[in-house]
């Protein structure tokens, strides 16, 4: 008789996945400090948004206002707490400091998503797609604040099994910094909704009140995202950019901190943009009004579906929004009941075509050539696709199994341990 074999410790896949990071993460360390110096990979852009950008906000802040008279100024008013947080780090320039609280945040995502695919049941593909997803984008997420918004949405839904409350208010802090957040309590089961609303509600009307008691202008964002046009980056911005080779006139211009369209039915393609949108939230919306059936992933899921359908319906897709659809596909993938594996595998090569458009050949895109043209045709046509195909098996993993009724018990969100192989 053969011996029955042990599960396999995995301390070697921790192991890998540590060493995994610190390789990569010195390495985008490595091209941020020579941003200024690097052809094709940036040229001083990438770093510019801090040492430039954040650090003019920073000491706008520190005088108790937000930014009103800069239309650049498009963000909720919880990053103004964000774009002040360097000043915890007083040893380190502002640069280094931002930087080294990215990392940070980089970190405990890394080690939220470890911990959860650990768990019996669970999956250390989400810690993976993480770890070796981020570097995707170069060297761009260590200079944006992109990964401390990820990080809230991932701790948000990583804790949902535990504490519905917890949820809520790591959302509303979210959404308070970047407002897409808040679309990650979409899959909330119906019997945990009312203490998972309540609690983002109350942080979110917490926080701000404490803002406005704080800050003058908190709410001047508005006026300056409301003038937004349609981004190069957008789907929008490619039927765009790609008329310009049928001889629409349109022009490229550097506007509201993008580079922008402008010229004959800009407004139109903004509108169908804006409309697109209402037609996502009215569909997730129906999703959830008709959703019979629910597994522990359904709210990892629909929160990557969500982010999904109004990222590509939007006027802007910045490089950075390709953070966020990577911190959601690796929370599904920490789970072995998710729907979204292919769409994962969709992301991540949009994200990888996303790092040659941003830094590496966007003066092909912002001047309109064929190259650029079929750069932003292939990562947008990922985008769309993954979007569709994620939709589509949330909308078909809602009806119950056939002479099965719809999952109920308390339970529902915790993973079921599967048995060791023998």
């Amino acid at each position: 008789m053969s011996a029955v074999r042990a599960p396999l410790t995995p301390r070697r896949p921790l192991l890998a996945l540590g060493v995994v990071w610190l390789t990569t993460r010195a390495l985008m360390l490595w091209l941020l400090a020579h941003d200024a110096t690097l052809p094709r990979l940036g040229e001083g852009r990438v770093a510019r948004e801090v040492w430039h950008l954040y650090h003019h906000w920073y000491g706008v802040l520190t005088h108790g206002a937000f930014p009103a008279d800069d239309p650049l100024w498009q963000y909720p008013p919880g990053a103004g707490p964000l774009l002040l947080s360097p000043a915890l780090l007083p040893g380190l320039t502002y640069f280094q400091a931002f930087v080294a609280l990215t990392l940070a945040a980089d970190a405990v995502t890394a080690l939220a998503l470890t911990r959860a695919g650990t768990l019996p049941g669970r999956s250390l593909r989400g810690a993976a797609l993480w770890t070796g997803g981020l570097p995707l984008l170069l060297h761009v997420p260590l200079a944006r604040y992109d990964v401390q918004v990820t990080a809230l949405a991932v701790l948000s839904l990583l804790a949902l099994p535990r504490s519905t409350r917890a949820c809520g208010a790591l959302a509303a802090l979210g959404a308070l910094v970047k407002v897409w957040p808040a679309l990650v309590l979409i899959g909330i089961p119906k019997g945990r909704k009312g203490p998972g609303m309540t609690s983002a509600a109350v942080t979110a009307a917490a926080l701000l009140a404490l803002l406005t008691a704080l800050f003058d202008n908190p709410f001047a964002f508005l006026r300056h995202q409301g003038g937004r046009g349609v981004q190069i980056e957008s789907l929008g911005g490619t039927v765009l950019l790609l008329a310009t080779r049928t001889g629409w006139p349109g022009e490229v211009r550097y506007q509201y901190g993008a580079m922008e369209f402008t010229g004959p039915y800009v407004t139109l393609v903004a509108d169908a943009s804006l409309a697109l949108t209402a037609v996502a939230f009215g569909l997730l919306l129906l999703w959830r009004l008709r959703r019979r059936h629910r597994t522990p992933a359904t709210p990892y899921d629909a929160a990557l579906s969500a982010v999904l359908l109004f990222t590509v319906t939007s006027r802007v897709i910045s490089p950075q929004y390709m953070i966020w659809l990577i911190g959601l596909a690796a929370v599904c993938l920490t789970s072995r009941h998710t729907t979204q594996r292919p769409v994962a595998a969709l992301v991540t090569a949009a994200t990888a075509v996303s790092a040659v458009v941003y830094p590496a050949l966007y003066h092909e895109v912002t001047t309109c050539t064929w190259t650029g043209v079929t750069l932003m045709l292939a990562r947008n046509g990922l985008l769309a696709a993954a979007a569709a195909l994620s939709f589509t098996r949330l909308w078909g993993a809602a009806a119950a199994p056939a002479g099965q009724d719809a999952v109920s018990c308390p339970q529902v969100l915790r993973e079921r341990p599967v048995p060791a192989s023998l």
